[in-house]
């Protein structure tokens, strides 16, 4: 799946937000009824890399992929594997572009 919203921020803030709310993203797409455990991420310039296993209940999915920010947009490209599965793919990258958006116009 993948998610690109504009922005007219720093791109190093954007990083700082990016870094500090990866996680929040995703059991934000889930409302809440997921725990993110054994997350990891990696910067390579603009680009980090991350993944992390998301919880609900008996479920435990893999969650990994990048997210590269620029000085005019961020763009996520997640495999959200199983959890794929159980909550639909439009609504989720509805969600996922909802909340970088509101996290980016967060002050």
């Amino acid at each position: 799946m993948r998610v690109t919203i504009s922005h007219k921020r720093n791109p190093e803030d954007v990083k700082k937000i990016v870094d500090r709310s990866i996680d929040d993203v995703f059991t934000s797409v889930a409302m809440g009824l997921v725990q993110v455990v054994d997350q990891t991420k990696t910067w390579n310039g603009n680009t980090m890399n991350f993944a992390m296993n998301v919880r609900a209940g008996f479920l435990n999915a893999p969650i990994k992929g990048t997210v590269n920010v620029t000085d005019q947009d961020v763009t996520i490209d997640a495999d959200l594997g199983l959890f794929e599965k159980f909550i639909a793919p439009e609504k989720t990258q509805a969600a996922i572009e909802g909340k970088v958006r509101g996290l980016l116009a967060a002050k």
